[in-house]
C-alpha cells in the first residue's frame, strides 16, 4: 500500500507499507533507497504493519533543504510516525544515527538500530572524510567512493588494497546499478558523515533516551560497531547490545532469519529473549541466537 502525506514543510512523503499488526517505521541508511529493504519488509510483514519512505533527494521524495543537516530527516520522521500511529523504529547506518537522535524527542517506544553510525568518543571513524568530501566536490566520485568505502570497511581486505587499485574497482562498481545508485547519492551521503562527525561526544549525550533501545551490529563487518555499542549501552537507560554472527553491515538488508529474528523478537513479545547483552563486548558467537 502506497500512501502520501505531507511534510512539516508541505512536500510529499510517500509512505510504502505492507503487512499488519504493530507497527515499524524503517528509517534507511546514506546512499540507498527504500528498495534494498523490501526483503526486511516482507520478512517481517507476517507479525508487523512495516512502514518505508525515501528520505529526501531519492526517487519520490521531496528536496532536500540545503545547507544540510538532520533537522528535516526528523522532522519527517515524526510525520510518518504520526500518521502510521507506530511507536517502534528501525534505523540503519546514518538511518541509526537519525533515529536515535529522534528518540531524544519523539515518542518513539522501542527503537532497533543496525550498524549505527554514531560518532561516540572517537570510535567511529572520519579521518577519511575531508579527502573523500574534496573528491566528490571536484567531481571524482570513483575517488571519493574508494576513500569513503577504505575509511568505513577497516575491517575489509580491499581496504588495504593500494588507492589506484581501489579506484579501479569502484570504476567498475559504478557500471552497476546499485554502484550508479551509490555513486549518485555519495555527496549526499558525504554530508551525513559530516554531520555525524559534527555530532560527536560523549555516549552520554544520549542518556536522555527513553525508548527500550536494541543496538545490533554485524560481528563480520567493521569491527568498530562493538566497542561504540557498548559505550552506547552503557549510557542509555534501556539499551541491549546484540552482536550478529556472520552478517557484515548490509545483514539488515540481506535480511536472514539470524537478523530478522531477533528484531521481531524485540519488537514483538519475546522482546526480554532478544539474546543480546548490556554493554556486552563478548565473542559474538556466544550470543548467537537461535533459529
Amino acid at each position: 500500500m502506497e500512501q502520501r502525506i505531507a511534510a512539516p514543510d508541505g512536500a510529499d512523503i510517500v509512505v510504502h507499507s505492507v503487512g499488519s499488526g504493530p507497527g515499524i517505521v524503517v528509517v534507511h541508511g546514506g546512499g540507498v533507497t527504500i528498495g534494498i529493504y523490501r526483503r526486511l519488509a516482507n520478512q517481517l510483514a507476517d507479525r508487523f504493519a512495516v512502514h518505508l519512505y525515501n528520505r529526501r533527494g531519492r526517487e519520490d521524495a521531496g528536496p532536500r533543504r540545503e545547507p544540510y543537516t538532520f533537522e528535516q530527516d526528523i522532522d519527517d520522521l515524526g510525520a510518518v510516525l504520526a500518521h502510521t500511529g507506530a511507536g517502534n523504529v528501525i534505523g540503519h547506518s546514518s538511518g541509526g544515527f537519525i533515529a536515535l537522535q529522534a528518540a531524544l524527542r519523539l515518542p518513539i517506544e522501542r527503537l532497533a538500530l543496525y550498524d549505527a553510525a554514531v560518532g561516540v568518543e572517537g570510535i567511529f571513524p572520519g579521518g577519511w572524510l575531508d579527502d573523500a568530501r574534496a573528491a566528490a566536490a571536484a567531481g571524482d566520485i570513483p575517488r571519493a567512493m574508494a576513500l569513503t568505502s577504505a575509511g568505513i570497511n577497516t575491517h575489509s581486505a580491499a581496504a588495504r588494497l593500494p588507492l589506484a587499485v581501489q579506484i579501479a574497482m569502484c570504476r567498475v562498481f559504478l557500471r552497476t546499478p546499485i554502484g550508479r545508485m551509490m555513486g549518485g547519492l555519495l555527496a549526499s551521503t558525504l554530508d551525513e558523515s559530516h554531520q555525524i562527525r559534527l555530532a560527536e561526544g560523549p555516549a552520554e549525550l544520549w542518556a536522555g533516551v527513553r525508548a527500550r533501545v536494541l543496538l545490533a551490529y554485524g560481528a563480520a563487518g567493521p569491527q568498530y560497531y562493538a566497542p561504540l555499542n557498548a559505550a552506547l549501552a552503557a549510557a542509555i537507560p534501556d539499551a541491549r547490545v546484540l552482536p550478529i554472527p556472520r552478517s557484515g553491515h548490509d545483514g539488515l538488508n540481506r535480511a536472514p532469519g539470524r537478523v530478522v529474528e531477533p528484531i521481531a523478537a524485540f519488537f514483538g513479545e519475546g522482546a526480554g529473549d532478544v539474546g543480546g547483552v548490556s554493554g556486552s563486548t563478548e565473542d559474538p558467537e556466544a550470543s548467537r541466537t537461535s533459529r
